[in-house]
């Protein structure tokens, strides 16, 4: 079967080069020029689409906007965003988001078509040599320090007072409280958690970790149930007197 690509652009002249290019190379492409058609079409596709090919500046809805709904939605499509856009911070929130590749334009035809042919022959091997996902125990609900969280109700409470939380946010807390008391690496995290490569290069976990420190923790900057373990990643604790003794651990380590 001949992979499917999904382009996204707006510029009618582009898009319909790129989707030529790309037909000639024997890949089924379909293009449409805008973010919510792009959605509507994943979402209800009969077919999968093997990569994005996804424009930044879209009307009414960036590419950016897109990426992070899919992403947000549990699909690993790898994505390969173009913009004209060359600052180092745009090419770091498309990462952020959750691309895979980022080009800028204008661009060599060459490049794209080597670069979608990368994307999708290490989707193929990442599929074909995907282990099992980690059977863990599915908790519901947690209570620990002074936070007590409903997962199925998408409800959180700290000190009895209701605190909003992102489904990303959500998501995290939950995979860190069926995962206690065992490091988890920020590639464990962009696996399981995000879903997608946990090879991407993304300070997505990092930032999202800040983030629930500041909702579940008595004090973010002296975090007593989501430590930090340097060069290796994250462990949860639901006790701060264990939090203690790892921190302690940590200390002797480093003299």
């Amino acid at each position: 079967m001949r992979p499917h690509i999904l382009v996204v652009e707006d510029e009618k002249h582009l898009g319909v080069g790129i989707k030529y290019n790309l037909e000639a190379d024997n890949y089924r492409v379909t293009l449409v020029e805008d973010g919510p058609t792009a959605l509507r079409l994943i979402d209800a596709s009969n077919e999968p689409i093997h990569l994005i090919v996804l424009d930044l500046m879209l009307p009414g809805m960036s590419g950016y906007t897109v990426c992070e709904t899919i992403r947000d939605a549990g699909v690993t499509t790898p994505v390969l965003m173009l913009s004209a856009r060359t600052l180092a911070e745009d090419r770091a929130r498309g990462f952020d988001v959750g691309a895979n590749q980022y080009m800028n334009k204008p661009f060599e035809l060459d490049e794209l078509l080597s670069r979608v042919k990368n994307l999708l022959q290490h989707s193929q091997a990442s599929s074909a040599n995907a282990s099992p996902r980690r059977i863990r125990e599915s908790i519901e609900q947690i209570a620990f320090g002074d936070v007590s969280a409903h997962f199925l109700n998408h409800e959180v409470t700290v000190g009895g007072k209701s605190v909003p939380m992102t489904p990303k946010q959500l998501k995290l807390l939950r995979y860190f409280v069926e995962n206690p008391d065992r490091v988890i690496s920020r590639s464990e995290l962009l696996s399981e958690v995000w879903e997608i490569s946990g090879n991407l290069q993304t300070r997505a976990v990092d930032q999202t970790v800040a983030q629930l420190r500041k909702i579940i923790e008595p004090d973010s900057s002296q975090p007593v149930h989501l430590l930090t373990i340097r060069d290796a990643g994250y462990r949860f604790i639901l006790g701060p007197a264990n939090a203690k003794q790892e921190q302690n651990v940590e200390e002797e380590t480093d003299q």
